[in-house]
């Protein structure tokens, strides 16, 4: 496993551990009354963070003690086999080849954080994620966890996300902050929401850091769909 990137599995008590269970925190506020619990990550463009942030919250998900799995549907720029250090054995290979999920899904990466990899990246992902068959998996998996997360690629540069976004229960949105505009912010909602989306809430991703005497802070918002806003810090010295 990269510790770079799970930081919540290496070093679980960071300040950045802990905004990652903030984010948790509030995901499971944000999902109550609406049974969310197939919740896709997106972003608007390319480089903003959500596979790194969808790998931390599922593991502090599982940390909790809640039954995870995590499914690498970015079929066309996988990276949660390299993240975990596992396999790519996965979601493509379910579908194309009509192989079981049961069978392909690697168990326990961390205690009780199963993980879907994409498997071979295929000629046409977005027909593949639009298809029966995935479908299928989603009704299968969401009876087997407490919570299923899937990674998916960004929103304004293929398809893909708006395909999936009414098979899952939920998406959260996850952006950079300084990288995109709000135009295309505004761009990406709508193409989800045009999609079904059920928008559960946006995080705000590597604000820059905020000195105060010897110390910096770094701050990661939470954005619910009332747009009440839950504030995450850490403090590191200089």
């Amino acid at each position: 496993m990269e510790e770079i990137n799970l930081i919540a599995q290496y070093d679980a008590k960071s300040p950045i551990a802990e905004a990652y269970k903030a984010i948790r925190t509030n995901l499971q506020f944000a999902s109550v009354g609406t049974a969310a619990r197939v919740i896709t990550f997106t972003s608007a463009t390319p480089e903003e963070g959500k596979s790194t942030t969808i790998s931390n919250v599922a593991l502090t998900m599982a940390q909790d003690g809640k039954k995870t799995l995590l499914i690498d549907a970015d079929m066309r720029k996988p990276v949660q086999h390299r993240i975990f250090g596992i396999p790519n054995q996965g979601l493509s290979n379910c579908i194309a080849m009509d192989v079981s999920w049961e069978d392909t899904v690697q168990h326990d990466v961390v205690p009780r954080l199963d993980v879907l990899t994409s498997g071979p990246v295929p000629p046409n992902p977005s027909e593949l994620l639009g298809s029966e068959r995935m479908q299928q998996i989603v009704s299968q998996v969401r009876t087997q966890y407490d919570y299923v997360l899937i990674d998916m690629p960004p929103v304004l540069a293929v398809t893909d996300a708006v395909v999936m976004a009414s098979k899952a229960d939920g998406v959260v949105f996850v952006v950079k902050s300084g990288s995109i505009s709000p135009e295309e912010a505004k761009m990406a909602k709508t193409k989800l929401e045009q999609g079904g989306a059920h928008i559960l809430g946006v995080i705000l991703n590597e604000v820059p850091r905020r000195q105060h005497g010897s110390y910096g802070y770094e701050y990661y918002y939470y954005y619910d769909e009332e747009h009440a806003k839950h504030k995450g810090h850490h403090r590191k010295q200089n």
